[in-house]
């Protein structure tokens, strides 16, 4: 097959995916789009064994994926009950009473100088009590439940606006694996009976199923979910745990039915002990509650959950255990571990599935040959750790930056953070700087609107500022955030503009 395919000796020619799910199909269609059948691709997979499938929340990041594996925007919205995703609204974070957006996209509008939240921060030393939400279209459409997609034009307040998509998970991988099998790939029903290596180096050689099929390949990814089958059960990745940051270590979740309008935005209300996410679909609500075990039973955490869903609850509770963290090593010998094989962050800001994008858009830029150069395997691991680093400390900011009293949250406001964390911070308290990394997942404006919304305030900002005349200044901020309130009224309700979309795909 190689020979006549023209592929080379020495590269990978068949890889071998464990476990479906999101992350399996995801991993799958990736591969099939790529390699367009010069790589024989094998997904095993048991209906019999559960998915997690609760991420149905993405942030931005996920058009890459979708242009990527060339995914129909209108066929992917009906196909997965889709709505539209402006950003994320916080009930209760920073205190009782107190909630703030975070929105997908940019605060203001680029303006000669300087960064526009340094002209926002100046703005407001100079008398201008102007507050952040007002500077953002994203905030205006969501607080409104209406929606417009970005225009490329810079001049047009729409160029700030950034979106993402809700889904049905379950519905997705679903919609991904027709995608992934009318290019090629080949699905196994079946479970895992044992693994085959080789006496040498180690390297898995085949998968063996309960009803004795052999699944041979060069490379294996694992896509097993929590059970990291190969990745530890094989390979013994060991695991860094990150619990004593992020305390969180179950999740009860349910679907509710849809009352109401669609709103374009997830919302996380914090609870006594954790907090609870709530996503808009077109067919019904997703509900959960993540929480802390050592201050909640699991019947005290459903009974929560339960009494405060928008409509009637459309199936059982039903219960996640985790742990944060990640592993130590995601890439050993010819494994290579995607999703939560590979580590696990609360979905807080929705990145699970930026995770397994990301694990994947790496293995496309390390892709190796047969030998596994180890080399690759420790850039894989550097760079998937940085980009889980960096998504931590974002996470623990929402959890350390808070005035409210219960235990839990009494401890996370006490704890010691990682330094970086501790170094941005101080930053932005000084003189509201935002020290973002050129290769970071949340750039300027997330870490602006949670700092800002967890009440860290800046006490100064960049000096260059003050080369812009004060008055001008100020009433150049109040133009945009003048502009962003007669604007907002005039785009379409959220529903309207999902309907004008799906209409022309049925």
């Amino acid at each position: 097959m190689r020979e006549a395919e023209g592929l080379r000796s020495d590269r990978v020619g068949q890889v071998v995916i464990l476990g479906g799910g999101t992350a399996g199909w995801m991993t799958a269609a990736a591969l099939a789009r790529t390699f367009a059948g010069r790589v024989a691709i094998t997904l095993l997979e048991s209906e019999e064994i559960g998915t997690v499938g609760v991420g149905e929340a993405t942030i931005p990041t996920i058009h890459w994926f979708n242009e990527l594996i060339g995914l129909d925007e209108a066929a992917f919205l009906g196909a997965t009950k889709a709505t539209f995703k402006l950003g994320i609204e916080f009930v209760d974070w920073r205190s009782p009473g107190h909630r703030y957006f975070h929105p997908f996209g940019q605060f203001g509008a680029p303006l000669p100088g300087v960064a526009f939240h340094h002209r926002w921060l100046k703005a407001r030393a100079d008398g201008h009590d102007l507050p952040l939400s007002a500077l953002s279209l994203a905030t205006a459409l969501a607080m409104q439940n209406r929606f417009a997609k970005p225009v490329a034009d810079a001049r047009s307040i729409l160029s700030t606006l950034g979106y993402a998509f809700h889904f049905d998970a379950g519905l997705y991988a679903r919609h991904l694996r027709s995608l992934a099998e009318s290019a090629g790939v080949t699905r196994i029903e079946g479970k895992l009976a044992r693994v085959e290596r080789d006496g040498g180096g180690g390297h898995v050689t085949a998968l063996v199923t309960e009803r004795g099929e052999r699944l041979a390949g060069d490379l294996f990814i694992d896509c097993s979910g929590f059970r990291a089958l190969l990745i530890e059960g094989v390979m013994q990745a060991g695991y860094e745990d990150w619990s004593h940051w992020l305390p969180c270590d179950r999740a009860v979740a349910v679907p509710c039915a849809r009352v109401g309008e669609t709103t374009p935005y997830t919302r996380s209300t914090a609870r006594a002990a954790g907090w609870q996410w709530r996503i808009p679909l077109q067919h019904r609500t997703g509900n959960g509650y993540v929480y802390a075990s050592p201050h909640l039973s699991d019947d005290e955490a459903a009974a929560t959950l339960l009494a405060n869903l928008d409509g009637e609850a459309l199936a059982e509770p039903r219960f996640l255990r985790f742990v944060a963290g990640r592993r130590r090593r995601a890439w050993i010998g010819n494994v290579v571990a995607i999703g939560l094989s590979s580590g696990f962050l609360e979905p807080l800001e929705s990145t699970s599935i930026h995770l397994i994008q990301s694990g994947i858009a790496k293995l496309l830029t390390l892709f190796p040959d047969r030998d596994m150069d180890p080399a690759l395997a420790r850039r894989y691991d550097a760079l998937l750790s940085a980009d889980m680093d960096n998504i931590k400390d974002f996470l623990i900011l929402h959890y350390h930056a808070t005035a409210r009293d219960e235990p839990l949250w009494r401890a996370v406001r006490a704890m010691a953070v990682p330094e970086t964390l501790t170094e941005r911070i101080g930053h932005y308290a000084r003189a509201g700087r935002l020290m973002v990394g050129s290769d970071e997942l949340f750039r300027d404006a997330s870490w602006l609107a949670v700092l800002d919304g967890q009440g860290i305030a800046a006490r100064d900002y960049n000096p260059v500022a003050d080369t812009v005349d004060p008055v001008g200044n100020r009433n150049q901020v109040q133009q945009i955030a003048s502009l962003i309130a007669r604007a907002a009224p005039t785009l379409p309700g959220h529903d309207a503009a999902l309907a004008a979309l799906l209409e022309p795909a049925r």
